[in-house]
């Protein structure tokens, strides 16, 4: 081969890696549909676009969790579902976008982590509440949290579950504290806790589901998502509430209400997983209450609670996770409920947002 060939065919190659890194940096943040269209555009593209979709599937958690979690369809030929995944709350945004399935051989962070340019509502502080001085809240004799913070715990062993409906409290350290990540009294802030696998099921459709056996009183998750006004809230759900009367669309929309200690009044928290969120959007609906107590977490010196969910039984591996979205309102026109309980209502409940 002459010396000008050589240069020609280095040339190409070089232009060639050059064209796959900058592909492979890219790639990753085209939604599916744009994704499936550039790769009909060349071999190449269509590799790389199989190989990002394949670490899609392997994990919905962008390695922001510390266990995957994938996705199992046996049903249809759709993949994964596609969404900006957080773990914990953040306040609403347009401009949210996340790169996901990154080449890991590649120098390119995943991170473009959503967590670095969303405002993460956690670590915002009120002025009114001061948190504990503990270096370490260590655990006593009785395996009790010594720290002032932890005056609250979730529903007993012993209540958990006894009644689907009702909403448990507990608090915990925060944002204003001064012990660290690691402090036992920060059990709900680091995740989701066990092992769990994204299904699809033929008339649910994406669901969550169990990958280990988890004890019952164990937590789960917490549901993240999107920090809404009830304004922004009420108009998103009449958004979606369109969108599903003319196609199949499920939307992730949660009203948390706490009824303060005054009993007069009532705090409204709006959290919506449908663009943003974690594995907790895949939790179906049960009649029965399900398998999860739902919780509310106070961490000192955070300004808004989380809603986070505990094992109200023992749950077996494969077994699917779901909670009571709430008091049995039906509308007309409802979603139908497929949860399959004995005292099914046939109708997601549902009221006026």
């Amino acid at each position: 081969m002459s010396r000008e060939s050589k240069k020609t065919c280095s040339a190409e190659e070089e232009d060639n890696k050059s064209f796959i890194e900058c592909a492979e940096f890219v790639l990753p943040w085209l939604s599916p549909r744009e994704l499936a269209s550039i790769s009909l555009t060349c071999k190449t593209l269509n590799s790389l676009s199989k190989s990002i979709t394949i670490r899609r599937v392997s994990d919905a958690s962008r390695n922001l969790e510390k266990n995957p979690i994938p996705f199992i369809n046996t049903i249809d030929s759709e993949p994964y579902s596609y969404f900006i995944y957080t773990f914990s709350q953040i306040f609403s945004s347009p401009c949210l976008s996340q790169s996901w399935g990154t080449n890991p051989k590649r120098n390119v962070s995943s991170s473009v982590s959503l967590m670095k340019f969303g405002s993460n509502v956690t670590s915002l502080m009120s002025d009114s509440t001061s948190g504990c001085v503990c270096k370490n809240c260590s655990e006593d004799t009785n395996g009790d949290i010594r720290c002032p913070c932890s005056k609250l715990k979730p529903l007993s062993l012993s209540n958990m579950g006894s009644d689907s409906s009702e909403l448990g409290l507990m608090t915990e350290c925060g944002p204003s504290c001064d012990c660290g990540v690691e402090c036992k009294n920060r059990l709900t802030q680091r995740g989701v806790s066990v092992q769990v696998r994204i299904g699809k099921d033929a008339r649910k459709g994406w669901s969550l589901y169990s990958a280990q056996f988890v004890p019952r009183g164990e937590f789960v998750c917490e549901y993240a998502g999107e920090l809404l006004t009830t304004q922004e809230a009420r108009k998103r759900q009449k958004k979606y509430d369109d969108i599903a009367s003319t196609s199949q669309f499920g939307s992730a929309l949660l009203v948390v209400r706490e009824h303060l200690p005054s009993g007069n009044a009532c705090l409204r928290v709006n959290i919506d997983a449908t663009r943003v969120g974690n594995a907790a959007r895949f939790i179906n609906h049960s009649c029965d209450g399900g398998n999860l107590s739902t919780v509310l977490v106070r961490g000192s010196g955070a300004l808004f609670p989380r809603l986070c969910f505990f094992a109200s039984r023992d749950i077996l591996d494969g077994e699917e996770l779901a909670f009571s979205y709430g008091e049995p309102m039906l509308k007309q026109n409802g979603l139908k409920c497929f949860c399959g309980s004995s005292c099914c209502l046939g109708a997601l409940p549902s009221e006026e947002t």
